[in-house]
């Protein structure tokens, strides 16, 4: 059997009492925020009893997780329930008229009651929720959350959670996984805001109000503008548009007679061009390689929750001091706080939706690898349920994160994970969202509509040609590099391609980059995807080990390299 190691990362060995104390929603803030993360009763149920009484959790944190206090995997006939319980009290002053309970994240199925009233369900592990608790508030106040993880109907999107980890497989991800907050608002408040860019033109159309002032922050000052029948258009001179290179964001307000809300928007624009020869995918008007890496989302001590949002921060930043413009968020969709430090740092998303369907090592895996590729998807994952469910989540995945500018690019299915019908799935897609590049299947099953040709390659060389449309490496690399004080698995490891020490592990990784990397950019080359941000469980192939503590490639030995794919 193998001996995994506890882990902690930086932030992880040094964690406050309330994690995650900030506001979590930047696309709709306001004033009011109440943090209920910390100290939680936690318990199991199994045929309406206690089977295990854990006393307390730390929440975010899965019960799975270091950072938890539990570090319990629970097989799946253990339990019916687990069980969450915190008492708080509303503090004076605090209430506005409502009050809301908010949840950013529970795996994947719960019940809410709020003093022994139930207040819904929710399905659905990677979104947020909420319930307006107003009428059921009293002076002291208990939030009772019943949750399980239903991971083996394969109906639910699950991303790459498996209750049998191993491998390119995770250990899952139950219950509370991201920030549980109130906030208060008036009787009538904003309930949403959409705001879209075209040329240099905003429009702002806010959900459950009629008439507000609209104030932005340009460099010629604050701006101000009325909203009328809850919408607002106006014009921006010399507008700065928003790149990796110049993250320019415009910071905005929303003033009701009862209500503020802050925002953000940018102007940037996605589009396909013939230069020279070869379809490219352009930003601003302009060819752009997206120099990138597979970002899976992983932390050693916080499992899908990073122990702070300095985490994120964190990662982007090293990743761009190596001179990457680019990551692919791989099936998982993380806080709202990710997508803002990637829009006000300046890194370019790839989002990918959330898997679900039963996956097959030989149909999905294996036999593309050797180059059977050609299967038809319309008859792949038939079972109707599945097929709405995935279909529902794409819906709401673009709804959550249509906001955010960072993210340029949606991946439907990711080798044939789930996949079906991609034709019709890229067109419903392209009328949530015709704004940004759609990949349809990443890696293979590509008998489909897609904006992109998605490749994937390991385990040879890369040697691709483009055709007619823009060339994406959506996946390459992964060596493995493995240093013992800082890996998860203390016995097996996972990559493709393995070196014992560092030197070896740079010089390869460098001259993948040199000799297969950089020539086919001349040849149409778009895009390419190097696995991963960091090592995750078994696998050994990050640049980052899994604890954070060592980033295994140096900026002097790469940026030069980095600097021979960009282009504008």
């Amino acid at each position: 059997m193998s001996e995994f190691a506890l882990l902690y990362t930086p932030e992880g060995e040094d964690l406050s009492e309330k994690p995650w104390n900030i506001y979590p929603r930047p696309l709709l803030k306001r004033d009011s925020f109440l943090c209920l993360n910390g100290k939680w009763f936690f318990s199991v149920v199994k045929d309406g009893k206690n089977v295990d009484d854990f006393g307390e959790i730390t929440v975010p944190f899965s019960p799975e997780t270091v950072l938890s206090g539990i570090k319990r995997v629970f097989k799946e006939n253990e339990y019916d329930r687990m069980v969450y319980k915190k008492s708080f009290v509303i503090p004076s002053g605090f209430n506005k008229g409502r009050v809301i309970l908010n949840f950013d994240a529970v795996g994947n199925y719960c019940l809410v009651k709020l003093n022994g009233e139930t207040l819904g369900e929710h399905y659905g592990g990677y979104d947020h929720f909420s319930f307006d608790i107003t009428d059921i508030l009293q002076e002291e106040n208990t939030i009772e959350v019943y949750a399980k993880n239903y991971l083996d109907n394969n109906v639910m999107p699950y991303g790459k959670q498996c209750r049998k980890r191993g491998g390119m497989w995770y250990t899952e991800t139950s219950g509370i996984w991201q920030s549980v907050w109130l906030e208060s608002v008036p009787e009538q408040y904003i309930k949403k805001l959409i705001c879209e860019t075209s040329g240099n033109t905003v429009n702002i159309k806010a959900d459950g109000i009629d008439k507000a002032i609209v104030r932005v922050n340009t460099e010629d000052g604050v701006k101000e503008y009325k909203m009328q029948n809850g919408e607002c258009g106006f014009t921006l001179e010399n507008i700065k548009e928003w790149s990796p290179e110049t993250p320019y964001l415009y910071y905005y307000s929303v003033e009701s007679e009862l209500d503020r809300v802050e925002s953000y928007f940018a102007f940037r624009t996605l589009e396909i061009k013939n230069i020279n020869g070869y379809p490219r995918l352009c930003l601003n008007g302009k060819p752009y390689f997206f120099h990138g890496l597979l970002d899976q989302g992983y932390w050693s001590d916080g499992g899908m929750t990073p122990p702070s949002p300095e985490s994120y921060t964190k990662d982007i930043q090293a990743m761009k001091s190596l001179g990457f413009n680019m990551l692919r968020k791989h099936i998982k969709i993380e806080s709202p706080l990710f997508y803002y430090e990637c829009d006000r740092l300046g890194m370019v998303v790839f989002q990918d939706m959330i898997n679900n369907g039963k996956y097959s090592f030989i149909r999905d895996t294996a036999l593309p690898t050797v180059g059977i590729k050609g299967l038809c998807d319309k008859n792949m994952h038939r079972d109707k349920k599945t097929r709405n469910a995935f279909i529902s989540y794409m819906e709401r995945t673009v709804e959550l994160l249509k906001g955010y500018p960072c993210i340029c690019y949606w991946t439907i299915f990711n080798e044939g994970w789930g996949q079906f019908c991609g034709s019709e799935m890229y067109e419903r897609l392209k009328k949530l969202d015709s704004t940004r590049f759609i990949d349809t299947a990443s890696g293979w099953f590509s008998k489909v509509e897609s904006d992109v040709d998605s490749k994937h390659i390991y385990f040879r060389k890369v040697k691709l040609k483009a055709k007619k449309k823009p060339l994406i490496l959506s996946e390459f690399g992964g060596y493995s590099y493995r240093i013992k004080e800082h890996c998860f698995n203390l016995d097996n490891e996972y990559g493709y391609g393995k070196y014992t020490n560092r030197e070896d592990f740079a010089k390869a990784f460098c001259e993948l980059y040199e000799n297969e990397i950089v020539p086919l950019v001349k040849k149409g080359l778009s895009a390419s995807v190097y696995t991963q941000v960091s090592d995750v469980e078994d696998e050994t192939n990050g640049l980052f080990t899994y604890d954070r503590r060592v980033l295994k490639i140096k900026p002097e030995e790469f940026l030069h390299i980095s600097k021979k794919l960009t282009f504008f």
